[in-house]
């Protein structure tokens, strides 16, 4: 890897604990990651943007790389905002400091490189190489081929809101022997929120919209989760088990109901070890597999996954969209596509192609072309219905419409989650 974090992984493979990290932290990672960032980004509460730093960006670097080496940086308070939901709700997003974001973003690159070669297999999320059809395949396999009647299906809550700092540090210390970088990653993490004009302070959770937050999470939940159910719970089961998790959200297959209710006890009093719980009403066990045929269905990763035959009366796992996410993705085109429908068509009708586009590589995956076609026929009709409305005294007619609607990309599948193949879309 580039910039000299490859040499990390190597040693990472071969010692308990990593040592001088800090070094990482140098001129050359901290302008390649200028380099890397968005134009266009809001800022944070210190107001500068990638365009007013790149200005005087040597002596931005040479001040920035000064204070780190007397400790006199510390991280800004990260610029609370919200954006709404398609439910009504409002989603908080998190805007660091512009300097916060490079340093950031080289510090999760060498927490990366260590951590990569020590996470498990079981979990997918914000790892390079891996995404969400990567789970959903891995999961389809291993009910078509093992032997799978029963799935907990659970959902840890408000789970990086509720990360104990203090466990998180025990868990950098097991592995990273450089208490200046940890040192670092404390100040981030206790560098507080700024919302409607006050600070408020951090004594739990990870810095939201931060660089680092995806692999802190992993950490967290490598030492919470993964590594507990790999080398303790499956020692004291009578059966298979099998658990996949992507960031917070995870589901556990096991052979035994009574081995999933045995792990669904202790599995409360391990959470709550770490300042953590499961949201009961979201959290289930279900009968589901080849041997059960039962009309359990559940929901994971914006997918509904379901019992199933195929036409020649075989078993088969189907991963539809969820009902829940359909409804939200509508109401979503619907908003968009009101609030723009004064804009010129041709660019209505490609900013569109886009959102279709990406709605297939996520959701075209084997067996729910169906649901694609729902979701296509929505936007046609609503698009047409909206256009209609705009036109005063010439309203478009259903012809003009067609020659226009053939622009958009038709839906296909773009993922198949039964072999390691995908086509992009």
């Amino acid at each position: 890897m580039e910039n000299g974090y490859g040499k990390l992984r190597r040693l990472s493979e071969s010692h308990a604990k990593i040592q001088t990290l800090m070094h990482y932290v140098n001129r050359e990672n901290l302008v390649a990651e200028q380099r890397a960032q968005v134009k266009g980004k809001a800022a944070g509460i210190d107001g500068t943007t990638k365009e007013s730093y790149e200005a005087g960006l040597e002596e931005q670097i040479a001040a920035l790389l000064g204070r780190m080496k007397t400790f006199s940086y510390r991280p800004q308070a990260v610029r609370r905002t919200y954006i709404p939901k398609t439910d009504g709700t409002m989603r908080p997003l998190g805007i660091p400091a512009y300097e916060d974001k490079l340093v950031q973003g080289v510090m999760a690159k060498v927490l990366n490189e260590i951590y990569e070669p020590r996470f498990l297999d079981c979990s997918y999320g914000f790892r390079p190489g891996r995404n969400c059809h990567d789970v959903i395949r891995a999961i389809n396999q291993r009910i078509m081929t093992k032997k799978v009647n029963y799935i907990l299906d659970a959902d840890i809550k408000g789970f990086f809101d509720n990360v104990d700092h203090k466990w998180l540090v025990k868990f950098l210390e097991h592995d990273i022997q450089d208490e200046n970088f940890i040192r670092y990653v404390v100040r981030f993490l206790k560098a507080g929120i700024m919302e409607e004009g006050s600070v408020r302070d951090s004594d739990k959770g990870t810095p939201q919209g931060g660089l680092i937050l995806p692999v802190l999470a992993n950490i967290y939940l490598h030492y919470v989760l993964d590594l507990w159910f790999e080398k303790v719970v499956k020692q004291h089961l009578e059966g298979e088990a099998y658990l996949y998790r992507y960031a917070d959200d995870f589901v556990v297959l096991f052979q035994y109901e009574d081995d999933a209710k045995r792990f669904y006890e202790v599995l409360l009093k391990r959470l709550g070890k770490f300042k953590l719980s499961v949201a009961e009403d979201k959290t289930r066990i279900i009968p589901f597999g080849r041997y059960k045929g039962t009309k359990e269905t559940f929901d994971f990763l914006g997918f509904t996954h379901i019992n199933a035959r195929t036409r020649t009366d075989k078993y088969t796992v189907l991963h539809l969209t969820s009902k829940k996410k359909l409804k939200a993705k509508r109401e979503s085109a619907k908003q968009w596509i009101r609030w723009h429908m004064h804009r010129p068509i041709m660019e209505i009708v490609r900013a569109l192609s886009r959102k279709l586009t990406g709605h297939y590589n996520y959701y075209g995956v084997n067996g729910n072309l169906r649901g694609l076609y729902k979701f296509y026929s929505y936007i046609r009709m609503t698009l047409f219905k909206v256009l209609r409305r705009r036109g005063q005294k010439h309203k478009i007619n259903w012809e003009t419409f067609e020659k226009i609607w053939k622009l958009i990309p038709r839906p296909r599948i773009c993922k198949d989650i039964w072999r390691r193949t995908n086509v992009q879309c």
